[in-house]
């Protein structure tokens, strides 16, 4: 008689431990992606240098539409809106591809095609760690922070090329 109700009492305190824990995983998980939340403030709290284009790269590129949409990417990433990169990955693919294919005529070069590939691996880092549930804050800024890096140093590399081009040296 004491076995049976010593069985039960132990199955009772089992069941009602394991209640305990799953609801104390699911606070902590809650809590945590509140903790992992990037804020606009985070991403403006970062240290780089940030290039803009000249005029004259930008009448170069006014016609680039995959350009178009990657500073639109890059305006939303700086509001701390990473929602482009969830379940994005084809669309993420199909743009990187489009902006190696359609590069304006005066921007063809290999230093631009080695900027874009730097910039096609850093978006897809940021990518993928931002679909990682297990990534913490400070990595996902950090690739946020390698990302916005690279598209300056893209930027950067436009101006010099069309500073470059249009540079007319005369020989003696």
């Amino acid at each position: 008689m004491h076995i049976k109700i010593l069985t039960l009492l132990s199955f009772l305190i089992l069941f009602s431990a394991c209640k305990k824990t799953q609801e104390d995983v699911s606070e902590n998980q809650i809590e945590q992606n509140k903790s992992h939340e990037i804020a606009e403030t985070d991403i403006s709290n970062l240290k780089y240098v940030e290039y803009i284009l000249d005029f004259k790269t930008e009448d170069i590129i006014e016609d680039w539409q995959e350009y178009v949409q990657l500073e639109e990417i890059i305006t939303n990433i700086k509001k701390g809106d990473l929602v482009y990169f969830k379940d994005n990955e084809k669309v993420i693919q199909l743009l990187l591809k489009e902006l190696k294919q359609n590069i304006p005529a005066p921007l063809k070069s290999e230093s631009i095609n080695s900027r874009i590939l730097v910039l096609e691996t850093k978006l897809l880092k940021l990518e993928s760690l931002s679909n990682l549930t297990t990534t913490s804050k400070e990595e996902l800024l950090d690739s946020i922070k390698e990302f916005l890096v690279a598209f300056s140093n893209l930027s950067f590399q436009m101006n010099k090329k069309v500073e470059f081009d249009n540079r007319s040296i005369e020989k003696p």
